[in-house]
């Protein structure tokens, strides 16, 4: 039963891997005997976080600003020259914008679209020859959605929910066209968690947001860990295209 679950051995990319929930979901491959690559915009953050990992279990950095074609080829290329093959894509990276609709800029809405769906799409394709390379012969895709992408927020984030449920689209779209190459594509949907991303909002709003939460919490770091493990690992095997909300039932139980 215990190789059912088991990541170890496997090489991991985890995008944005350096913070917030990418950082809770890197430390959890690399805990349990995974190869850790962890990618995101800020180099300096981006190191700092694979020393600490390294302290515990294999981690390595390579920095890249994936909203853009260039650095997403020279990511693949460093990947491939470093490691020959990848098991399992993390993307993670994502960005929010927010702004009352009549101002909502266009830079804004190009750089959300850039990062949180443009993004992951040319770097899942970079990389097919090496999910195909597996070693272990069923690579994994995982995409951080948001359950802003099942369900409208009540914020003006207009181009991150847009995004989101692009991100789900095409998640399902992919494990259609990528199953026959035995690769499977995944997304997981988050509700709140404690991040720089949503540290506005909770700043003034958590209490209101614990109390439309059927559990009565925040998502926790084995929260989303244990998801992401379980969709990496042999558990999920007959598991392709599926959408798993991980909210504490705040959008599954219409809250």
């Amino acid at each position: 039963m215990s190789d059912l679950f088991s990541v170890k051995g496997k090489t991991v990319l985890v995008t944005g891997g350096g913070r917030g929930i990418g950082a809770m979901i890197s430390r959890a491959f690399a805990e349990r005997g995974a190869r850790v690559i962890i990618s995101s915009r800020n180099a300096e953050a981006c190191d700092a976080f694979a020393t600490e990992l390294s302290q515990t279990g294999e981690c390595h950095s390579l920095p890249a600003d994936l909203s853009k074609s260039e650095e997403i080829d020279r990511l693949v290329e460093q990947i491939a020259r470093q490691f020959g093959s990848l098991d399992v894509l993390v993307n993670n990276a994502g960005v929010a914008w927010g702004a009352p609709i009549g101002e909502f800029p266009e830079a804004g809405w190009d750089k959300t679209m850039n990062i949180n769906l443009r993004g992951p799409f040319f770097l899942i394709q970079k990389l097919l020859p090496m999910f195909e390379a597996s070693p272990h012969g069923d690579a994994r895709i995982i995409n951080i959605a948001s359950i802003d992408g099942i369900s409208p927020p009540q914020f003006d984030t207009f181009a991150y929910s847009a995004s989101k449920a692009g991100l789900l689209m095409l998640t399902r779209h992919l494990a259609m066209k990528l199953g026959g190459r035995n690769i499977r594509v995944n997304a997981v949907a988050p509700g709140f968690f404690e991040t720089d991303m949503t540290q506005g909002i909770l700043a003034d709003g958590k209490p209101d947001v614990i109390e439309r939460t059927p559990l009565n919490r925040l998502g926790q770091a084995d929260d989303i860990a244990g998801v992401c493990l379980f969709l990496a690992s042999k558990a999920s095997a007959f598991i392709t295209g599926a959408v798993i909300p991980c909210d504490g039932g705040l959008e599954s139980c219409g809250n």
